[in-house]
């Protein structure tokens, strides 16, 4: 259940709401967990986009984006790590209408620790994340409604 944020100049991406969707759609299906209410409502991304002049390397270039992506510890093994890093990059320079945005575009990947992926008001760990989908999907199984 990553949260994914994004951080442009205002103007950068012309449909933040598609972008968000997109990479949170993205890094649902890198993951490879259940197609589940569970996952599907707490997948989400963030765009924020920053004033100009308020971003800048050493040489002074503003034109950049980080995408930092949470996700609960061992989410993704190698393989996975490097599919967001090259899709969420893809998707933004196609959301941006530059291809040269993939140059400049950061992609940092971060893993909360176990116990640290709070939801609903609770710091869940691996293990009670795991439970509850798997309680989700037994209950869509039997054909009755979800908990949410």
């Amino acid at each position: 259940m990553p949260m994914i944020d994004v951080y442009a100049t205002a103007g950068t991406f012309a449909d933040p709401h598609q972008l968000a969707a997109d990479l949170a759609a993205a890094v649902m299906t890198i993951e490879q967990v259940p197609d589940i209410p569970m996952f599907r409502q707490n997948t989400a991304a963030f765009i924020h986009d920053l004033p100009a002049g308020s971003l800048a390397n050493v040489d002074g270039d503003s034109n950049y984006v980080r995408i930092q992506v949470l996700t609960n510890a061992g989410a993704l093994d190698r393989g996975k790590q490097l599919a967001v890093v090259e899709q969420l990059t893809r998707i933004a320079a196609d959301a941006a209408g530059d291809p040269r945005l993939a140059s400049r575009t950061w992609v940092l990947l971060t893993e909360a620790p176990d116990g640290g992926w709070g939801l609903d008001g609770h710091a869940n760990t691996n293990e009670e994340l795991v439970a509850a989908a798997r309680a989700q999907i037994a209950s869509l199984q039997a054909g009755q409604p979800s908990a949410e």
